[in-house]
Formats: C-alpha cells, structure tokens, sequence
C-alpha cells in the first residue's frame, strides 16, 4: 500500500541586481546541480529545478502552486546570491508544505588565485543564507536546515531523510483510521481526543461496530479463502503443532478471510489505518491475528485494543520509512539479569512482520482472552539494528511524543512454547535510565518501532505539526 509519486520543487534565491549575464550563471549552476542530485541514487524523489526566485511576485506565485500540486511534497531552497529576505515573507507565509533551507555553495572551494569581486557577488551563499535564514526564523517556519557541500554524501543524505518526512507530513493528512470496536475497557493510554487529532494531524478515526466488519466476511468466497491460502504455503513454513492438518486448516482459513474482508472493507472506505479490540468480537470465530500481520506488512497502520492515535502513528511511520522495519508494538517482559538487561515486545498476536529475521512460520495456539477459537498468527524473532520507539499520548491539555533510540538484537535463546513473534531491544542509554525516564515522562505500553528511521526525523515531523516530544537516548 505505497502512497502515490511525489516530487519536491528546487527554488533558487538571487536578485535583479547582479545582471541578467549574472543570473544565467545562477540558473546553470542550479541546474547542474538539480541533475546531479537526481542522478546520484540518494534521493527517494526527484528535485524539479523553479524559475529563480529574483522578485517577492515570483516566490508568492510558486509557493502558491506548490500548495496545490498535490504531487509536490515539500520545496528546497538555496541562496546562490544574496536574495532579500522581505521578497520571500508573503510566499513563505502562504506555504503549507514542508521546507528545507540548504545551506550550500555550487563550488566547494575559494579559488583564492582568480577571485576577484565578481566571482563574489555571483556566489556569496553564506551572505544569502543568513538573510534567508533570519526570516524563516522570525515567521517561526519550523523549516529544517542541512549545511554542507552539496556533492558529498552525507548531506544528500539529510535531503533523502527529510524527504522520507515531508511526504509522511502530507500523508498524515490522508491518514484514516477505521475502528472495530470501541478503546479496550478501563484502560488508559489508548483513550483521546479525535477532534484534536484531526485538527492537528490531520487524522480522521471513525467507529464501525463489529458487525460491519462481519457482513464483509460473511461475504468472502471459498475460492479466495483457497488462493490466500496457497499463497501462505509459499510464503511461510506451517506448523501443525498438536493440531491435525484439517483442523489447522480450518483456523487459517478463517484468518484468510479476515485479511481479504478487512483490506476489502478499508479499501472501499479509503482507510488506511484500523483498531481491533479483543473485547468485541461478536460474530467473529477468531481475534484478527494473522489476518492482520499480512495487512501490516502490506503498510496498513495498525494498533491493538482500538489504540487508534498508536494505529495512525504506524501507518505514518511505514511512509516515512518506506514500509521497511516498522511496526506496532507493546512492552511485555522484562529481562533483569545483571549485564543482560533488555525488555521483550510481543502482542498477543499481532506482531509486524516487516521487522523479522527469519521465515516465518504459521502457528495456530490458543488464546487466553476473548472466548472465542484458536487463532493463527506469524511466529519469528525480530532482526537486529539501531532504531527509534515512539509513543504518543494524550495529555488532556495536549498530545505528547516520547522518542526512545535503542538497539535492538536477535535473540540467541529459543523459546519453543511462545506461540507469538518477539523483538529484543536494548534500551538507550541504558536500561535504569531509560525505562526511568518513559515511565516518568508517561510513555504508553503500545508503541510503533522502526530500524528504519532516526530520532532526527522523528523530531522534524514533530515539529512541523506543533507536536510536543521528549526525547530517550
């Protein structure tokens, strides 16, 4: 489930001043420039090279425009010369998509044997980027800065991150989530404000009692159930446990249909995002489990127990990271031996499998809450790398972002009578301290993870939407 092609505008700062001769050496060298960062393979969008932006009618027109192409996911500016700040107010004002000011110079170094006054009037970007830069500040614009020579790959890195968030940052806006079910009841952290959310974010939850979702199933034919199926068996190992072979059959079939009625009922709603909750599941056979581990790796976000602030935090987090290594998730156990401390995620069924290690395999096991058949679910551990936790509250007053970076590992010890998937992580920077500080602070047990994504990112988004955020690391 891949969000539409995207682009970003690459908007050059000069003035009238210099000369026409001038101002075509500033549009050569922005082209050149625009070519080259295409080509080089770092960004995941393509850079679309503006008409320089010499007059305040200019920059308005395509700040404009640039909020309305809904394909255009953010502009990048540059000052090759001195460009008046008070030209850029009413276009800057007026934009409502995400900003990147880079901090750069066509050449890396001063030719001190041939410069000469001209060579600086042409190409005095660090006078242009202090003018640019204060009014961006004065309108509070919340814009990100990346410094550096434009050629090397570290700073075409921090264009590609920032990139990653500002198509997320428009994506939040067509974020729907889908509810069966209301929040699970008497707890907490999964309760909030909609409206706000929407306000803020962008985000749109809607309630759906159990029963809409069930007309979908009920509607689901054998001969779909039969194609997912032997999709699984190429996909996955089986095991048939203590089951026999039809009755495990049997059980996931019944997730089969869940993952076709499921997808079906979100894509004729265009949701994508969706709460289940263990405690309604009147007219279902099963709790969604391996039905919603496929829908997950397919990029629809996802929460348990009608979390739908941790759902649509998912699905935007699998934009921002290109669905690789990210997922819902919640703390479960744990793990206090001296030198070895380090907490174990799981849910009771519906663990990503974006985020595992190995092939995984199909197990049917009972479930001790819901009353209702034994479920199917993924079994596998999760991979190993640094990543970011993220978890978002309501605090009454606002909401609030706790970012945790850790490190997580794959297990080296089997767990042969755990029917549900695991992820290991060391906490940062280190165990005391940093479940101290979630706890302090009011960070949730669900959470979304990703070894994809820096706490870099995280705090640009935060801060494009006025979010407040504590940062673990």
């Amino acid at each position: 489930m891949m969000t539409t092609k995207k682009q970003f505008w690459f908007v050059v700062g000069s003035q009238h001043l210099y000369g026409e001769e001038a101002l075509a050496e500033v549009k050569a060298h922005a082209q050149t420039m625009t070519d080259a960062l295409n080509e080089s393979g770092v960004l995941p969008y393509p850079i679309v090279l503006q008409d320089l932006a010499v007059s305040a009618d200019k920059i308005t027109s395509i700040m404009k425009e640039v909020n309305y192409r809904d394909e255009v996911a953010g502009v990048i500016t540059w000052m090759h010369t001195f460009s008046p700040a008070k030209m850029w107010i009413r276009g800057t004002k007026l934009l409502q998509k995400p900003l990147l000011h880079l901090a750069t110079q066509f050449n890396e170094s001063i030719p001190w044997e041939t410069i000469d006054m001209d060579f600086m009037n042409l190409n005095q970007s660090a006078h242009g980027d202090r003018e640019y830069g204060f009014i961006n500040a004065r309108l509070n614009k919340q814009n990100k800065v990346v410094v550096g020579y434009w050629q090397r790959a570290e700073v075409q890195q921090q264009i590609a991150d920032w990139m990653d968030v500002a198509v997320a940052y428009n994506e939040s806006f067509n974020i729907k989530v889908a509810r069966f079910g209301d929040n699970m009841r008497n707890v907490g952290v999964t309760e909030g404000d909609k409206i706000e959310a929407q306000i803020q974010f962008g985000w749109t939850v809607d309630y759906f009692g159990i029963g809409d979702l069930v007309q979908y199933v009920n509607a689901v034919k054998d001969e779909e159930i039969d194609a997912l199926f032997a999709e699984y068996a190429d996909l996955y190992e089986f095991d048939y446990g203590t089951y026999s072979k039809e009755d495990w059959e049997a059980s996931v079939k019944v997730q089969a249909s869940y993952e076709i009625a499921i997808k079906r009922f979100l894509d004729d709603g265009g949701y994508n995002a969706f709460t289940s909750n263990f405690e309604d599941l009147y007219g279902m056979k099963q709790l969604p489990g391996l039905a919603v581990q496929r829908l997950m790796a397919q990029g629809y976000g996802f929460a348990g127990e009608g979390d739908w602030k941790t759902a649509a935090l998912d699905r935007l987090l699998k934009v921002m990271s290109h669905h690789k290594s990210t997922g819902f998730m919640e703390d479960y156990t744990y793990e206090l031996a001296v030198g070895q401390e380090s907490v174990l995620q799981s849910h009771m069924l519906e663990v990503d499998p974006t985020l595992a290690s190995n092939k995984p395999k199909i197990v049917v096991s009972p479930l001790g809450i819901g009353d209702r058949e034994d479920p199917a679910r993924l079994v596998f551990d999760g991979q190993a790398g640094d990543g970011v936790v993220v978890s978002m509250a309501d605090f009454g007053t606002h909401f609030k972002l706790l970012i945790n970076e850790v490190s997580a590992f794959e297990p080296i010890v089997s767990a042969p009578k755990l029917p549900v998937a695991r992820v290991l992580w060391d906490i940062k920077p280190n165990f005391q301290d940093g479940v101290k500080a979630w706890i302090e602070n009011g960070g949730g047990h669900h959470t979304v993870v990703s070894l994809n994504l820096t706490t870099d990112q995280i705090i640009t988004y935060a801060k494009l939407v006025g979010l407040e955020y504590v940062v673990i690391k």
